[in-house]
């Protein structure tokens, strides 16, 4: 099947990356090495490499490093002819990456960027949208200021009047929310206009108030039936959801982790097959590589089992990678799929 005419844009901060080489810990660096992300952007990267058109969003200041930062994207086929430039500051973060029983560690450095101060109406979203199917935000975004909320706010209100396909990975960052809201003040507004949402089981509780039981019961026992109440919730707050997708990772240690996916739409519900990752190289955007699989998947396939299926191995192959950015082909994701495997769960 063809790929039909689509053009997504994304909206967020992409920042520099700073971590110790290999993985020592911040106590012995000497020096960092470079790497540009960020949610959104990562998503974008995703889908330009697998062949769609992508926009990515964001304000920087205009300076040698932002230029650097543009020039990656537009290596990457990423659109970033929108990019509103002024401020002073680039978004920076500190990783330090786990490894066996040790987990990673996160530092911020996003205070006063140039997204942090944005002037919520300097995006001209009806001139950005006018030949645009599909705008992609994660809860990364309000979570860095409350202009950039504001400015998420008018885009989400500028995309449903335009008719876009709007869609939403949660993605709770805790160390962000501290600009004087918590996610469930800022989120449900937002997320009513989301066509697709991504999530996990504790975001849904932590960014929108709505939680049911759940047991992670491990490799054998991610069963989406227990995610049913959840999504009969979400459906009923949020009437305008096409789709639900909900991930799930165990961790068995920073080298070692299961993922899977489970797509719920209309009264269907498709499950992807359990991924075991061994060897983990970098797990940071992985959840995009998931969120910007199943994006593809569901624009590309007229089968939506395809796309989750599509997603986590989208998500397990980003394992082995390097940096943010997931820079698997679509032909190598497809090749990882575990098609043969794949089982229907419920219809």
């Amino acid at each position: 099947m063809e790929i039909k005419k689509v053009k997504i844009i994304t909206f967020g901060e992409i920042m520099m990356r700073l971590s110790p080489p290999g993985q020592r810990r911040f106590s012995q660096a000497t020096a960092f090495d470079l790497h540009f992300g960020g949610s959104e952007a990562n998503v974008a990267v995703s889908l330009a490499n697998y062949g769609l058109e992508a926009s990515f969003v964001t304000k920087l200041p205009d300076n040698e490093l932002s230029g650097t930062m543009v020039s990656d994207l537009k290596k990457r086929a990423v659109n970033t002819e929108d990019i509103v430039y002024g401020g002073d500051r680039i978004g920076t973060y500190f990783l330090e990456t786990g490894a066996s029983g040790r987990g990673s560690k996160v530092i911020y450095d996003r205070k006063y960027s140039s997204f942090d101060q944005m002037n919520p109406g300097e995006i001209d979203w009806s001139d950005i949208f006018k030949d645009a199917t599909w705008f992609h935000w994660s809860g990364v975004t309000p979570a860095v200021s409350e202009n950039a909320a504001k400015a998420c706010l008018l885009a989400v209100q500028e995309a449903s009047k335009m008719g876009l396909r709007i869609s939403t990975d949660l993605n709770m960052r805790h160390k962000l929310w501290n600009w004087g809201k918590m996610p469930q003040e800022i989120m449900p507004e937002l997320v009513s206009y989301s066509d697709v949402l991504f999530g996990d089981m504790a975001a849904f509780k932590t960014m929108l108030g709505i939680a049911t039981e759940y047991i992670d019961l491990g490799e054998e026992g991610i069963d989406p039936g227990q995610c049913r109440p959840t999504v009969l919730k979400l459906r009923t707050v949020y009437p305008k959801l096409n789709e639900i997708i909900v991930s799930f990772r165990n961790s068995a240690s920073s080298s070692t982790n299961l993922y899977a996916g489970v797509l719920f739409s209309a009264n269907e519900v498709f499950k992807s097959q359990v991924y075991k990752i061994t060897d983990i190289v970098d797990r940071v955007g992985t959840g995009d590589a998931f969120v910007g699989g199943v994006i593809y998947g569901i624009n590309k396939f007229n089968d939506l089992e395809k796309a989750i299926e599509f997603g986590v191995s989208a998500a397990s192959l980003k394992h082995s990678i390097l940096g943010d950015f997931n820079l698997i082909t679509a032909q190598e994701v497809i090749d990882g799929m575990s098609l043969k495997k794949r089982t229907n769960i419920s219809r």
